[in-house]
């Protein structure tokens, strides 16, 4: 007698014409079969027998509401039926019970841009790429079934397209209120990001993560001169501990730099106790934390005539940073060269450093130091006491106007476009 797990075993090892005549046996015997149903409603729609496959799966879904492979066939063979909207219907079913079904979600926007649903399209589209990616699927040929490549192809194509169509629409924008020539590096820039231009990178300690912007002066530590506010910045050292001394004592308006477990282990080492490295933030990813900036008024108010790197939900990052004794930050590099970020020491103790692209710098308190996080850098407190510096990000002085407008666009952009995907 002919059982489920025969008819599996069959599928397994590739025997489908034998699984499928093996889940009909089943059904013969138990029609309350669910996956004997979905094998043999899948075969219906090979054989040219949509109405049967479609009859097979709703019985399926009746039976077992809760299955989102059904729910998923069921859309593909009401698709082959030219019943759009019952097809977008099943697929979304599919995807409100198992949202991490990339397969169901690349055929439901394939359904959504037949529809003329275009930007829906796209966001499920690139969600879609991005669970399967997530999993090692359809990264290349080889991590994609042959049948299913042409529409991962479609599918990168249209993200991709969509994408530089956002982006360009930008330095377009911009062009017209700042004249075409400001765009030039901002469109290098662009192309580089996209993969149309090979990135090529002055220095082989820098690499940003995320956006390289071409043109701009290479160096890890940057020269004082080139910010005038330094001056008056550091008159406010004194007044600036006072406010962070009185800060301390208490954990109320601190919080972990690192928030999850799993980031701090990869990130921190300590010496003789585990290290901590947290921060009272002014701003943290661009959100004002007005308990703190009311709680120091004299650091708030020097903070704002400072020219921070101002992005939407992304910058800028500004705490007292929190190293307790012993903890080491392990090199790292930052997201692009468009931003540097600055160092306003306040506590050091003996052996305190910090090391970008091999330059190793001993903070002195009340020295203001500027530097490129897209070098490789690292810092440490290998003392007994706690180390505190005031770290703030900055736009690059060698952007113009236009260049801060744009690449503050450019970095929004693509942030709500990932948004936009991942709540797809």
């Amino acid at each position: 007698m002919t059982t489920m797990t025969e008819a599996q075993r069959l599928l397994r090892e590739g025997r489908v014409l034998e699984a499928e005549r093996a889940c009909e046996a089943v059904l013969e015997r138990s029609p309350d079969e669910v996956e004997a149903l979905n094998v043999v409603a899948i075969a219906s729609v090979r054989d040219g027998k949509p109405f049967r496959a479609v009859a097979l799966l709703e019985r399926a879904t009746r039976i077992d509401p809760l299955n989102a492979v059904s729910f998923h066939y069921l859309g593909r063979a009401q698709e082959t039926l030219g019943n759009l909207p019952a097809a977008l219907a099943a697929l979304a079913e599919a995807l409100r019970l198992r949202p991490g079904f990339h397969l169901a979600r690349l055929h439901y926007a394939a359904l959504l841009e037949r529809a003329g649903e275009t930007e829906r399209s796209v966001f499920q589209f690139a969600r879609a790429l991005n669970d399967a990616q997530s999993e090692g699927r359809w990264l290349n040929p080889e991590t994609t079934p042959t049948g299913l490549q042409p529409l991962v192809v479609h599918a990168v194509q249209t993200v991709r397209g969509r994408r530089r169509q956002l982006l360009f629409d930008i330095s377009e924008r911009l062009a017209v209120r700042y004249g075409r020539s400001s765009m030039t590096r901002v469109e290098k820039s662009l192309r580089t990001y996209l993969g149309e231009e090979e990135l090529q990178l002055p220095d082989p300690r820098q690499a940003p993560t995320f956006l390289y912007f071409p043109g701009l002066p290479t160096t890890a530590y940057f020269d004082r001169s080139l910010f005038p506010w330094i001056p008056e910045f550091e008159a406010q050292t004194d007044a600036i501990r006072e406010e962070l001394q009185r800060l301390l004592p208490s954990d109320q308006g601190r919080e972990r730099v690192f928030t999850g477990d799993e980031l701090e282990q990869q990130n921190l080492r300590g010496m003789d106790v585990p290290p901590t490295w947290n921060g009272y933030y002014f701003y943290r990813h661009g959100m004002r934390r007005d308990d703190n900036c009311s709680a120091c008024p004299i650091t708030s108010a020097a903070l704002d005539r400072l020219p921070l790197s101002r992005v939407r939900e992304h910058g800028p990052e500004v705490l007292f940073s929190v190293f307790t004794a012993g903890t080491h930050l392990l090199p790292h590099r930052g997201v692009t060269n468009t931003r540097l970020v600055g160092h306003l020491p306040l506590l050091v103790p003996e052996d305190c450093a910090l090391n970008v692209g091999g330059e190793i710098h001993a903070w002195r308190e009340g020295q203001v130091v500027v530097f490129d996080d897209t070098f490789e850098h690292e810092a440490w407190n290998r003392s007994k006491q706690t180390r505190v510096v005031l770290i703030f990000d900055l736009w690059n002085p060698h952007l113009t106007e236009a260049e801060q407008a744009a690449v503050a666009e450019i970095v929004e952009t693509v942030g709500d476009f990932r948004k936009a995907a991942e709540s797809a």
